[in-house]
């Protein structure tokens, strides 16, 4: 099975957070949508059915990375701590 790139998981994770705070402030139509689409995308990219598996999910490969020997622990030059975020 192919892994996900983390980076990519954590945009994912962090729009998805910020979509579900979006929605929990005001209800608007076209950021439900966009929220559907990033919670199908995480659960495409966890080989999960439900968001909140999706999210346990890719909240542990980011931890899992961060954990990895041959993870280099000085900055990012992309400006990505390494660190996981847990929605």
């Amino acid at each position: 099975m192919l892994e996900p790139d983390p980076k990519v998981v954590r945009e994912l994770l962090t729009r998805y957070a910020s979509l579900r705070i979006a929605q929990a402030e005001r209800e608007r139509p076209a950021a439900a949508r966009e929220l559907a689409d990033v919670s199908y995308t995480l659960c495409v990219m966890t080989a999960t059915t439900s968001i909140h598996d999706a999210v346990a999910k890719a909240d542990a490969l980011l931890l899992a990375k961060a954990r990895t020997p041959d993870t280099v622990r000085t900055a990012d030059p992309d400006g990505e701590s390494g660190l996981s975020l847990a929605v």
